[in-house]
């Protein structure tokens, strides 16, 4: 696994840590839902021409556990070596 994706897990696993000590998030404030949408359209887009079906969970995450779990688990989902 390349320094790069282990920076992006890295990110993955403190999003959980900072999500797990302040409870699940709530309803997202006005910006952080626009940057949600942002995000879901971005990888949506993205996985559609990469068919990189895996990074779908991302948006989940990232609607489920806020963006600070599901941008850098995207990320790393996104730089897995294409078979």
């Amino acid at each position: 696994m390349s320094a790069l994706r282990l920076c992006y897990l890295a990110l993955t696993l403190a999003g959980l840590v900072i999500v797990s000590r302040t409870g699940l998030p709530g309803w997202p404030s006005a910006e952080g839902a626009v940057a949600l949408a942002a995000f879901t359209l971005w990888s949506a887009a993205e996985t559609w021409v990469r068919r990189n079906w895996p990074a779908l969970a991302a948006i989940v995450a990232g609607w489920a556990l806020g963006l600070v779990v599901g941008l850098p688990l995207y990320l790393f989902l996104r730089t897995r070596p294409v078979r």
